[in-house]
């Protein structure tokens, strides 16, 4: 059983949340040999819920696409080009366009835009471009074309475009909580998504401070290497012997 995050349980309420948490967590839990999940932090959700077997939930990241590789990219200071992606409510567009009031920079926005998004946009003078249903090469074009990515989000059960931005050679903003100072290690510029303030302060000063600046990036050439897919490959073949294995011992007993 994979479990990528518990967003929808942490959403819902009454008998709805009820019936997800019974038929889609706790009788599969029951039937299952092992749960895989994406990050430590997803992996604590599920035995809060769960109270389970710690030994039995067992986490392995996801991997980088061979797509994303390094494109070295001279950064545009005077008006740098920041990519988000992603529009739900977890991305946390509103703040990041308040954080970007007065700012100098072009926002590459990935994800249909609402209309208190496109509002919040206009209030705060953001200039920003946005691309819905984008093919993966034009994807990977948009990480190629910018200067930073920023991924302030409010929750993720792993979060990915940090891993795209480190494989590519872009520095990242993102979050303090959830999985994403993980996946992150020493390879972005963690800010608080909840304090506009904050994520203000770590845009400018990626923007201002080259050498921090460059050793994001030398720190993201490092980190992505724990998700090249030959390792993430290795860990789901390993798990899956041992628990062939398991299941082969216990056949043996039971006969």
């Amino acid at each position: 059983m994979t479990i990528l995050d518990c967003v929808t349980l942490e959403r819902m309420h009454g008998i709805k949340r009820q019936l997800l948490w019974l038929l889609w967590y706790w009788l599969p839990e029951k039937r299952c040999a092992a749960i895989v999940v994406i990050s430590e932090s997803t992996r604590q959700q599920v035995l809060q819920y769960l109270h389970c077997d710690p030994n039995k939930v067992r986490v392995i990241y996801c991997n980088i696409s061979e797509e994303f590789k390094p494109g070295p990219r001279p950064f545009n200071v005077s008006r740098p080009r920041l990519l988000q992606i992603g529009t739900t409510a977890n991305k946390n567009l509103v703040r990041l366009a308040a954080a970007l009031d007065g700012v100098e920079c072009e926002l590459v926005i990935i994800g249909q835009l609402s209309s208190l998004q496109t509002e919040a946009l206009r209030q705060h003078h953001v200039r920003y471009e946005n691309w819905v249903g984008l093919s993966r090469d034009a994807l990977v074009a948009q990480y190629q074309r910018c200067d930073m990515v920023v991924f302030a989000s409010t929750y993720e059960g792993f979060g990915l475009p940090i891993v795209e931005a480190n494989a590519v050679g872009r520095p990242v903003v993102t979050s303090k909580l959830w999985s994403m100072p993980e996946v992150a290690g020493d390879a972005a510029c963690l800010v608080d998504p909840f304090d506009v303030a904050s994520i203000r302060a770590g845009i400018c000063r990626v923007i201002d401070d080259a050498a921090y600046r460059e050793r994001l990036v030398e720190n993201g050439f490092e980190n992505v290497n724990r998700f090249q897919i030959e390792a993430i490959a290795k860990q789901y073949a390993d798990l899956y012997r041992s628990v062939h294995a398991r299941l082969g011992n216990a056949c043996e007993k039971s006969a």
